[in-house]
């Protein structure tokens, strides 16, 4: 069978190709693809497709300014995903407005991790400025540790606020302390905006929430 070029851009991946990946954990057949420059995200696919270009230029200047501080999770068409240390984060955001000219954030939202043990906080960043990042969005991610009786604000669920790099952020956070119990350093005003004052209960988008009497 001969590899046949879509009109999407995907092309089929040949039986001698697959051979080649046979036997290869699913880290390791990515690796061989990318070397390729493949994208096969998330998962190894029958119908991969090229890299963008532009895309991977934009990852490829945040890993060479931050090094092993960042990881690039995927690079696709308009999107591109990197993941930092929270006491790195600050700096990264930094870098890709005033390089690389992402000027605001779209929304910032938390991903609940109890078997790891672990709240990812999610900004979803771009630009109003420059045309070449109309269809742009950078997701910028870092995690922190979860605990299992939250005490939002005084235990170990905190990162540094993005509240001065980006100003868009001030009420998606608070929404995001409330909501999953991460504490954001440095914000003006980590209060709460969608739950009443009294809140009682663990922060109600964890996956360990109950609602009561159900």
């Amino acid at each position: 069978m001969s590899s046949e070029d879509k009109k999407d851009g995907s092309t089929d991946i040949t039986d001698e190709k697959q051979s080649d990946v046979v036997g290869l954990s699913k880290d390791d057949a990515k690796k061989y693809y990318e070397e390729k420059g493949i994208d096969l995200s998330p998962d190894v696919p029958t119908k991969p497709k090229p890299i963008p270009q532009f895309e991977k230029s934009m990852a490829d200047k945040i890993s060479s300014k931050f090094a092993d501080k960042v990881h690039v999770d995927y690079i696709r068409a308009d999107r591109i995903r990197v993941v930092a240390k929270r006491e790195d984060i600050v700096d990264v955001a930094k870098y890709i407005r005033d390089d690389l000219r992402y000027d605001h954030a779209e929304s910032v939202t938390g991903v609940d991790y109890p078997d790891s043990k672990e709240i990812e906080v999610v900004y979803h960043l771009g630009s109003y400025t420059d045309e070449k990042l109309a269809r742009q969005v950078l997701t910028l991610a870092t995690r922190v540790p979860r605990e299992e009786i939250p005490n939002p604000g005084s235990d170990s669920s905190r990162t540094p606020s993005l509240r001065d790099v980006f100003y868009s952020v001030e009420f998606h956070e608070r929404e995001c302390f409330e909501m999953f119990g991460v504490y954001f350093e440095g914000h003006p005003d980590n209060r709460r905006l969608l739950l009443p004052e009294d809140w009682a209960d663990i922060p109600p988008f964890r996956k360990d929430f109950k609602i009561k009497g159900r």
